[in-house]
């Protein structure tokens, strides 16, 4: 039975992680319909993606260009929803934040996975395409356990 109508990925800025695993997310075979999108925790204005991750997307045949970083917010907590932070800080600070906020993980922790995706911001061309490889494969156990939810009864 599917549990979530949306899946958010959750950053600190929502410029580089977020919107690379959405973009990601987004290419994946899901059974069922599901809203992805990406926020920040810490967002003062409607920044782009980071261009070092927009180079890393493109070099996959994926683009956010058309991104712009967006403030988690009381509403987008609401129905039922899937919350994946990039790291544990983050899933604490949304608890605190929000004590009643439900389905809230790190991506590491939902898909099973000890993959550690820590912050990009200053790091070379290279880590953002590391940081890549490793929300890819994140994704696609993702992708399988929403589908196992899917069709179970």
């Amino acid at each position: 039975m599917k549990k979530y109508d949306r899946l958010i990925f959750i950053d600190e800025d929502d410029t580089a992680r977020a919107p690379m695993a959405a973009a990601i997310m987004q290419k994946k075979y899901l059974l069922s319909p599901l809203k992805i999108c990406s926020r920040g925790l810490v967002v003062l204005f409607p920044e782009p993606v980071n261009q070092k991750a927009e180079a890393i997307l493109v070099s996959h045949g994926l683009t956010a260009r058309e991104h712009a970083a967006v403030q988690l917010s009381e509403e987008d907590l609401e129905g039922r929803c899937l919350l994946l932070t990039m790291e544990e800080e983050q899933k604490e600070k949304i608890r605190m934040t929000w004590p009643d906020a439900g389905n809230v993980y790190t991506i590491a922790e939902y898909v099973g996975e000890g993959g550690k995706l820590g912050p990009l911001y200053g790091e070379p061309l290279v880590s953002y395409g590391k940081c890549y490889e490793t929300l890819d494969a994140m994704t696609d156990e993702l992708a399988v356990r929403l589908n196992e939810e899917v069709l179970e009864k």
